[in-house]
């Protein structure tokens, strides 16, 4: 190696090692927005029917899976999310996995047993209205969004959650407060 390429390698590196923790590289197929983008208010329900709405996350770094029971794609990707938020979920980060299930409540708790997704708390829109809302081409649909309800970034169709990769991405945009 010549003593130029050196120099251009050594640059390279120092400057990555200089880099915040939130340049983390996206993951395949996750788009990140260029600047966070507003969010539409969305409503839907928990488990025991209470509304909810995304400000009730203010303050956190949300991770919104939008899903349903029925769709094979989300099936397999949920224990992922929620082997997730098992590791990273807590007061500045949660997963909400938003299920378009016109069944209700009782369709996403069956589902969540038989899955043995224990760490993720139900919540509906059986009118599946977010999902539109929202702009979902398709199901699942996931939003990473910050701690002042803003879209950082999106992935259309399943992904692994809790693969290295994208733990650390989601690690560097919770900890670039």
């Amino acid at each position: 190696m010549t003593a130029r390429k050196l120099a251009v390698t050594l640059s390279a590196i120092l400057l990555a090692a200089s880099l915040p923790a939130a340049a983390a590289e996206a993951p395949q197929n996750f788009a990140v927005l260029d600047t966070p983008a507003a969010l539409p208010e969305i409503s839907f329900a928990d488990a025991a029917g209470q509304p909810k709405t995304l400000a009730g996350y203010a303050g956190k770094v949300v991770l919104l899976n939008v899903w349903a029971t029925w769709c094979g794609p989300c099936r397999k990707e949920m224990p992922t999310l929620d082997r997730l938020q098992a590791k990273l979920g807590g007061p500045d980060f949660e997963v909400v996995a938003l299920s378009m299930d016109r069944k209700g409540p009782d369709a996403v708790r069956k589902f969540f047993a038989e899955t043995d997704v224990t760490h993720l708390a139900p919540n509906i829109d059986t009118s599946a209205q977010a999902m539109f809302t929202l702009g979902a081409v398709g199901l699942p649909m996931t939003l990473l969004i910050d701690r002042q309800g803003k879209e950082i970034g999106r992935l259309i169709g399943p992904a692994e959650w809790d693969a290295p990769d994208m733990v650390d991405f989601i690690r560097a945009r919770i900890a670039a407060k």
